[in-house]
């Protein structure tokens, strides 16, 4: 802590008069600098930055004159405490410190979509029924989801009767979605299948005006454009073109934007509605319960002796698959949860802009890894997709507010 610098005034030459008297009056001057000292550094804390300057008078009583005979002007720089340059630097070192860490959630949340989408995919082909893969993967998150609140990781949520409507509705659509996404995956190549739910901007402001009356302005419009041009290139040229495939892409793509939508009218309107983590942890353990049922009346028990040795001969054991299986719901139901994190830390439009770089990472890596062929057109298609997505996250700052 830095000295203060005082300053006296010359005293009064009472002092050569009386010094025994001066003598008791300064002790009472000593006790008062204590208590003085005492406040200014209380002061101090409470503001480090401001100087004081405490002037104290001495009153003598001599001869029974009231006057003051001496003047003591105590001027005080206030000393910055050991902490304070610690709390100057406490607000970048804090801000440094969340960057760095919402970096890290943007790595996971990328590296958590890789892993799930090559995995899922390697699992679709060695045991091709999306119904049972799917209803497994919401199981791998139901569990996640019930450790989660055991040990207290996020409050459990109140839900009321009123509420169990709306969120069957979203858990519906949510499954429906869901499934639809591994349809696809399992009969076109993945970075196909993320080329076409690019389109996912383009039904989001179809649904949102035709069930919200939120009509979209010009430049947003004219974002869609490169959207969907460059999906309908990309589609001609698509060496594992589909035709069940592009269709379950497309309504996965409608699905999902009708819970978004649907999930915003709830989320509003509803007074004690959920927060986004535990609305999706409970349409993760009503979509388990509904597709497990679903998956076997449409496939029934298919862990046969026969699909095991189909699986073989794609080069994964019985084994193999369970761990594949396993790691890929891990994955499913965790970058989704880092995604809400994300979001409540970031504006919508970072995380779209965000979703769209993800979207890049997911194409870019699964082209490389399952060695994916591409044609110069189809590349450019799929560009100009995902540059259209990017600007449509852009300029949706410039969407008039509705009154």
């Amino acid at each position: 802590m830095e000295s203060s610098a005082l300053a006296l005034s010359p005293l009064s030459t009472q002092f050569q008069r009386s010094p025994h008297l001066f003598k008791k009056q300064s002790c009472r001057f000593n006790i008062g600098c204590l208590k003085q000292e005492a406040f200014q550094k209380s002061s101090i804390h409470s503001s480090p930055d401001r100087r004081s300057v405490v002037c104290l008078r001495l009153f003598s009583s001599f001869n029974g004159n009231k006057k003051p005979h001496a003047f003591l002007h105590l001027k005080a720089a206030a000393a910055v405490p050991e902490n304070a340059e610690g709390f100057k630097a406490e607000k970048p070192a804090s801000e440094i410190i969340k960057t760095l860490q919402l970096g890290a959630m943007f790595a996971i949340w990328y590296l958590l979509n890789i892993y799930y989408n090559i995995l899922n995919k390697q699992v679709l082909k060695a045991y091709p029924f999306p119904a049972t893969i799917t209803a497994f993967q919401f199981g791998c998150g139901t569990l996640l989801v019930f450790l989660m609140w055991a040990f207290n990781l996020h409050p459990k949520p109140n839900i009321r009767r009123s509420q169990f409507a709306a969120i069957f509705s979203l858990a519906a659509l949510h499954t429906v979605g869901n499934l639809l996404t591994n349809i696809s995956l399992g009969r076109v190549a993945v970075s196909f299948t993320h080329t076409i739910k690019a389109m996912e901007p383009f039904f989001t402001v179809l649904l949102s005006a035709a069930l919200l009356g939120q009509w979209p302005s010009l430049w947003v419009v004219l974002s869609l454009v490169p959207i969907v041009g460059g999906v309908a290139l990309a589609s001609f040229s698509e060496a594992s073109f589909n035709w069940i495939g592009f269709s379950s892409a497309m309504a996965s793509n409608l699905t999902n934007q009708s819970r978004n939508v649907f999930s915003k009218t709830f989320m509003d309107k509803d007074e004690e509605a959920l927060d986004n983590i535990n609305l999706f942890s409970v349409i993760t353990i009503i979509s388990f319960i509904f597709l497990t049922s679903f998956a076997i009346l449409m496939e029934g028990a298919r862990f046969t002796s026969s699909n095991l040795q189909y699986a073989a001969s794609q080069g994964f054991s019985a084994r193999d698959l369970w761990v594949r299986s396993l790691l890929a719901g891990f994955c499913f139901h965790s970058y989704q949860q880092v995604s809400y994190m994300i979001l409540h830390m970031v504006s919508p439009v970072s995380h779209a802009v965000g979703n769209c770089v993800k979207r890049v990472v997911v194409i870019v890596s699964s082209v490389i890894f399952f060695q994916t062929p591409v044609s110069p057109i189809n590349s450019l298609g799929t560009t100009i997709a995902l540059a259209g997505v990017f600007l449509y996250s852009r300029v949706k700052r410039l969407k008039p507010k509705v009154a």
